[in-house]
């Protein structure tokens, strides 16, 4: 589940949330990115979890049928909404990624979410998987867009929990100081952790992001 704190401190942080992909080193990985999100979710009907600003979104409506792009935040929510994404195409929602309503089943053939799988708990892996199954039905496509960790880019770990979770000390705009969950996985990592939930499984490895791909047995 998402924690009262890294929603307060994205909540706090809506206004500069995009200024990570402003960095000139990660144009060339999010070029390809771009590519890569737009030709996967072509003709998909799309649930979008943690749209944030809706970034991403952007390029998913551009070949998608439809993305109906949801986030815990209602702040993240109202600058996503300015975009002005065509609404024949795009709506948006608040939505609880690890709390999904039902009746989703069917509705979607696809689900993405940038950024969401990191502040997931190591040991809460399999259960969100498989309520994702549960909740969407077999064979929707899931994509995973997270960061990996750079040396000398990515925020030092702070600490390192019992299950593995690692995290980030972050100040927020209002100068409070965050302590955020964030794991950084590696491929094997990964394939463990899917295995018993996906089939098709694919990772594409650029230098500071990964994407993931599968669909939900």
């Amino acid at each position: 589940m998402i924690t009262n704190q890294l929603t307060q401190y994205y909540a706090v942080n809506a206004d500069n949330y995009d200024q990570v992909y402003a960095q000139e080193e990660r144009f060339d990985d999010l070029d390809d990115l771009q590519e890569m999100v737009a030709e996967l979710f072509t003709g998909h009907k799309v649930l979008e979890l943690a749209c944030g600003t809706a970034y991403w979104t952007d390029l998913i409506a551009e070949t998608a049928e439809s993305v109906y792009a949801t986030d815990i935040s209602q702040e993240m929510l109202d600058l996503a909404e300015t975009r002005g994404l065509d609404e024949d195409v795009v709506t948006f929602g608040q939505m609880d990624a690890f709390d999904l309503p039902d009746g989703l089943e069917g509705q979607y053939t696809a689900v993405f979410a940038a950024g969401l799988w990191a502040h997931l708990p190591r040991e809460q892996y399999d259960s969100f998987l498989k309520t994702l199954r549960a909740k969407l039905g077999k064979d929707v496509l899931l994509v995973l867009l997270d960061e990996s960790y750079v040396d000398g880019n990515s925020m030092v770990i702070a600490r390192t929990d019992a299950e593995g979770n690692t995290y980030q000390i972050l100040t927020a705009d209002d100068g409070q100081r965050y302590e955020i969950l964030k794991n950084y996985l590696t491929d094997s990592t990964l394939r463990k952790r899917f295995t018993n939930h996906a089939k098709q499984f694919r990772i594409e490895r650029l230098q500071y992001y990964y994407l993931l791909s599968c669909r939900l047995k």
